[in-house]
């Protein structure tokens, strides 16, 4: 079959996790509480930050901000999803293809960001206490997050540009649940060999280079709890950036293992199956990871659903 352009009529076929009928009901199910509960934990976290005085600090400011990339990037995929288990559908065209693999990237790249600006956060904390809030003032933090946007946004332009230049088959059918830059690459029919030069350049400049940087902060800050003498001032350091800790775990295990994974076993009904733990189930638990231990996030909690919000934009000091 020769290969063609995709016309604005032309439709992909999203294969993963719905190939076996007798399991979409369990399915539907399942994605929806999951993305319920990530909806309503993660607004609630930007709420009670936005809504105590108390919380307007850097740290909380950039929960605040992860919380809402973490709403985005769980909806550029599963409402799709759930739509298609409900219309008996595995339909997706072109233009949404492309628009929902731009988001895709977009917030995973700025979820990639906003951890290793929150590593660098408590890196200073710690580390560097006294200076503290003169390294971490309102303007720096704006700044770091503007540039976590300007670079991701500039990151996944320059992936959705490259992509919009292959010609595909007739018919694609694509083995995920979603619109993946890598599978659509693979499944052009014309020359992606640039396309994958691009694609392995940013990974490891956005991937390699972000997790290089959590790594480096996370040994200065075991080196500087090392150096603290008591036990209590030892608890008090490491419970400060703990939740964060579990996150990145969390987050760059489970998708270290679905990269794995796909490499070693070609199969893309298991890939897609782990990649819900990334892309589902870590925005889910992150609210819960920094609210059970969180003496402020639960006081706040408690003061929120004592007293109504109040109206206003949210700062820190």
């Amino acid at each position: 079959m020769a290969p063609r352009n995709i016309t604005r009529d032309s439709e992909f076929l999203l294969l993963g996790l719905l190939e076996k009928a007798e399991l979409q009901h369990l399915i539907f199910g399942l994605f929806l509480s999951m993305y319920l509960i990530t909806v309503f934990g993660n607004m609630l976290i930007i709420l009670t930050v936005s809504s105590d005085s108390h919380l307007h600090t850097p740290m909380y400011f950039f929960l605040s901000n992860l919380s809402f990339v973490d709403i985005c990037f769980t909806s550029t995929t599963i409402p799709k999803v759930l739509w298609n288990i409900q219309t008996q559908s595995q339909v997706i065209t072109y233009e949404d293809c492309i628009t929902q693999m731009f988001f895709f990237m977009l917030f995973a790249g700025l979820d990639i960001f906003l951890l290793t600006v929150m590593a660098y956060d408590g890196f200073v904390a710690i580390c560097h206490p006294l200076h503290y809030t003169v390294i971490m003032n309102s303007k720096i933090c704006g700044i770091l997050v503007l540039v976590s946007w300007i670079i991701s946004v500039l990151d996944s332009l320059l992936q959705t540009l490259m992509v919009l230049r292959l010609s595909f088959c007739k018919e694609v059918k694509i083995p995920h649940y979603y619109c993946e830059v890598k599978l659509l690459i693979q499944l052009a029919c014309s020359d992606n060999f640039l396309n994958d030069m691009v694609m392995y350049f940013a990974a490891g400049l956005l991937g390699v280079g972000p997790f290089a940087g959590i790594l480096y902060s996370y040994s200065k800050i075991a080196s500087s709890i090392h150096r603290i003498s008591s036990a209590q001032g030892k608890y008090k350091a490491f419970s400060t950036c703990a939740s964060h800790l579990s996150v990145v775990s969390l987050f760059y295990c489970t998708g270290l293992g679905v990269y794995l994974s796909s490499a070693a076993t070609h199969s893309s009904h298991s890939t897609a199956t782990m990649s819900v733990m990334y892309i589902v189930v870590t925005p889910m638990l992150n609210p819960f990871i920094y609210s059970l231990k969180n003496k402020d996030i639960k006081r706040a909690l408690n003061t929120f659903f004592r007293t109504p919000p109040r109206k206003g934009l949210l700062v820190f000091h």
